[in-house]
């Protein structure tokens, strides 16, 4: 079928941005290109006008973590988000003051705060984030439209092919720029083929990850109370099983476990609970034990480590950018995929406050940026999967399994040292690269190792484990008003 030209979006007229995809990464994106052009948004699902769940973001149900290093990044791009969250329920979480957290060399202490994230669910993130950048004149939101190809040569995109979903009708928007931001099922790769590009290469590294949520009633006086984690040990030669409770809005508790290739969580709701108590420690079972459950479990999959490498094609077309999971897909366990699309976001400020959207090179330049913003993630995770039996993926190189014995020991001393906790929460939460870990302050202290004993229990106070329901709501009343470091 010959797609049909319209004729009100031709870039003929004046600057013209196509965005594809709606989510959290094309929002963001359509924010920056605001100030550039007129901005058209391809999304084939209705966007709710809530913070309600959408067909096209299944792992939304899951735990979703905003790291300080993509919040700063998200409130520079879009003044004000923060406090909107937080208006309609969100958390900021101080960390570790906030945090209860078994490491793989053990539990983290609750010094006083260094960095933060924000707690909710990922409906009332992407939520938030539409409200404020679809209130944009300059932005034309286009529901039930997918993108079929793109149109234009192999040096030069000039517009993109949708199809009406409802209609089976499809449409040639032209554009002087078109963005993907269509999420893990790009089909970029095969689109740039079409045009006669040459293969795009993929990495992989699967650890057979599978991932279970349930929402439960959080229990009366838990308005602050800390996130509490446990996660798996990856030199362990066992499947790396985790379980995580956060404080979402609304008195509720998002709890997720995960389990890699033979240890798995399942969907059924009578095996939710021990899975929970047979992770590395059942603080996080302990506390849902007497807890009313809100929905059934909800399981996912699909949490392959994949990356594209669009950054290293020899040529590169004009007009077109891919951005967000379309390049690069990690472990949900490490919470990296929002702060990673919101600094590449800044990055397409950057590029088009100083190089201007009719720079020739634009496209080529922010592609290989793309590549250098996923570099640190990709190591961060694959590094660690790529360790747990059946895992399936290439093998570390010989510098990265000399750096996990640093690790390991970086990782040890955290537990009994504020200032290596304040390097390794400023790289997680990627507000600083991750030569933070390297430097001679941190070094030092990490050769050294631990200046307190390791502590032999979740920083809980008291304890809440195996107390009879009275006395641990009691005593999550009291933890909740705690916020001065508990636990060091």
């Amino acid at each position: 079928m010959t797609a049909r030209r319209i004729p009100h979006l031709s870039a003929a007229h004046s600057p013209t941005v196509v965005v594809l995809g709606g989510g959290l990464t094309g929002m963001l994106a359509a924010a920056v290109l605001a100030s550039h052009a007129q901005v058209h948004i391809v999304e084939r699902d209705l966007l709710p006008t809530s913070p309600a769940p959408r067909k096209g973001l299944p792992q939304a149900q899951h735990a979703h973590l905003l790291w300080s290093g993509g919040a700063r990044t998200i409130e520079n791009l879009l003044p004000g988000i923060t406090q909107q969250w937080l208006s309609a329920g969100a958390r900021r979480i101080p960390l570790p003051t906030g945090l209860v957290s078994l490491t793989a060399q053990g539990w983290l202490r609750r010094w006083p705060e260094m960095q933060y994230l924000i707690a909710c669910s990922r409906d009332l993130l992407d939520w938030g984030i539409r409200q404020q950048v679809l209130t944009h004149p300059a932005i034309r939101l286009l529901t039930h439209t997918e993108p079929v190809g793109l149109s234009g040569t192999a040096g030069h995109v000039t517009g993109v092919d949708v199809r009406d979903t409802t209609t089976g009708d499809i449409q040639r928007l032209d554009a002087d720029l078109v963005i993907d931001a269509t999420g893990r099922g790009s089909a970029a790769a095969t689109w740039l083929a079409t045009l006669g590009l040459p293969p795009v290469a993929e990495e992989h590294v699967d650890s057979g990850l599978a991932y279970a949520t349930r929402i439960y009633r959080a229990p009366p006086g838990t308005a602050h109370w800390p996130i509490v984690n446990v996660q798996s040990d990856a030199q362990a030669p066992v499947p790396g099983q985790t379980a995580t409770l956060v404080p979402i809005e609304d008195t509720q508790w998002l709890v997720t476990l995960s389990g890699t290739r033979g240890g798995q969580p399942t969907r059924e709701a009578d095996e939710f609970l021990p899975f929970a108590r047979n992770v590395r420690h059942p603080v996080v079972a302990d506390l849902i034990a007497d807890t009313d459950p809100l929905t059934d479990v909800r399981l996912t999959r699909s949490t392959v480590n994949r990356r594209r490498r669009f950054d290293l094609l020899p040529t590169w077309p004009r007009g077109f950018v891919v951005l967000g999971d379309a390049v690069a897909t990690y472990n949900p366990l490490y919470g990296q995929g929002m702060s990673v699309a919101a600094q590449e976001a800044a990055a397409l400020r950057d590029a088009l406050d100083r190089h201007g959207l009719g720079d020739p090179g634009l496209a080529r330049r922010l592609q290989r940026t793309m590549g250098r913003l996923t570099q640190a993630p990709w190591a961060m995770a694959t590094g660690q999967d790529i360790l747990y039996p059946g895992a399936i993926g290439p093998r570390p190189p010989a510098a990265t399994r000399l750096l996990r014995g640093y690790t390991d020991r970086l990782l040890r001393t955290a537990t009994g040292d504020p200032v290596v906790t304040r390097a390794l929460l400023d790289v997680m939460t990627l507000s600083a690269p991750l030569q933070r870990l390297l430097q001679p302050n941190v070094a030092a202290r990490v050769l050294l190792g631990p200046v307190q004993p390791p502590l032999t229990g979740p920083p809980l106070n008291p304890p809440t484990r195996h107390m009879p329901s009275g006395a641990r709501s009691q005593a999550r009343s009291q933890d909740s008003a705690r916020g001065d470091g508990a636990g060091s």
